[in-house]
Parts: C-alpha cells; sequence; structure tokens
C-alpha cells in the first residue's frame, strides 16, 4: 500500500511541476554582445583565461533544438572568431569548447540574454554565466537580474568581469 501511495504522491508531483517555457527562436538569432560575465573559478575567465569568451552571433533553428554560436577568444595577443554548434538535449545545450559544456539560455528581456554554463575540463567544473544584450547596452534591472542568477547559482558577486573594455578586437583571425 506503501508503495501505491508513493507512486501516486510522485505522479502528482510531475504532474503540478509547470514545463519549462520554449523558446523563441527569433528572441535568441540576431547578433549579441557580451557584456558581463563571472565564474566559481574566476581565473578561468580573467583576461586570457580559457573560458573568456566574445559571443557576437547566435542562429537558432525553427526549434532552437540546436543553436550556432560565433564568438571571439584572445590567444597569443590575437582575437580569433570561433564557430561552433551546440545541440540541446532536454532544457540543457552540449558543445564542446576548452572541454565538455553544458549550458542554458535564459531570456532576460526582448534585448538581453543570460547563459549559465558548466565547463567540465577534465578535472574541474567550472560554473560560468554572461550577459549578452542585443543594441547599445543592459538596464540596470537586466544587471540585477544576472546578479540574481549568479547568486542562485552559487558564483561570488565579486567574480564578475566587465568584457565591454575588453571586448573589441584588434586583429582577427577566423576558424
Amino acid at each position: 500500500m506503501m508503495v501505491v501511495f508513493l507512486i501516486l504522491l510522485l505522479g502528482l508531483v510531475c504532474a503540478a511541476q509547470e514545463a519549462p517555457a520554449e523558446l523563441d527562436p527569433t528572441q535568441i538569432t540576431g547578433d549579441w554582445h557580451s557584456v558581463l560575465t563571472a565564474a566559481d573559478n574566476k581565473e578561468k575567465i580573467e583576461e586570457g583565461g580559457p573560458l573568456r569568451a566574445y559571443i557576437r552571433r547566435l542562429e537558432c533553428n525553427d526549434t532552437c533544438s540546436s543553436i550556432g554560436i560565433k564568438f571571439y577568444v584572445k590567444f597569443q595577443d590575437a582575437c580569433l572568431l570561433l564557430h561552433s554548434a551546440a545541440e540541446r538535449k532536454g532544457e540543457v545545450y552540449h558543445v564542446g569548447y576548452m572541454g565538455a559544456n553544458f549550458f542554458e539560455l535564459l531570456p532576460i528581456s526582448d534585448s538581453a540574454l543570460a547563459i549559465y554554463g558548466e565547463n567540465f575540463d577534465g578535472v574541474k567544473t567550472t560554473k560560468v554565466t554572461q550577459l549578452l544584450a542585443k543594441g547599445d547596452g543592459v538596464t540596470q534591472e537586466e544587471i540585477q537580474q544576472y546578479e540574481e542568477l549568479n547568486k542562485e547559482r552559487g558564483i561570488p558577486t565579486e567574480n564578475s568581469e566587465d568584457l565591454t573594455e575588453t571586448g573589441k578586437a584588434k586583429r582577427t583571425t577566423g576558424i
């Protein structure tokens, strides 16, 4: 009898949970620029760090089951333009870059998007976030929502980096 009760309870809990909102491809696809980044291991996102990336464009297919990502990284004083494709499994995207990466896209507004990801480099998992903007920048309210995301995910506020000053590529190489 206890097993039947537990199965019924589990069924009710699952039914009561809201289905995650589907991403709107028109809200995701477009030109973006990285504004802020944060990580629980700050060394990974500091200038010259392996996870310091400057996102420039996202291309979401019709169902957002895959996303094309165009971004810059700095390597030996040169900015490299990289293209990558991420595949969705459930609500999480998977992509290989500096290890295995799993990330979520979290729309904040029509012109701001947060990314929460986890990078496993073969030894350690690092939690990383980015705040992206379309257009000129982000509002203070959008920054507050981003900071709340970091707090919820255990990323200290002092581990945040402003990417707007260092996100200007001087020399670029496309890969």
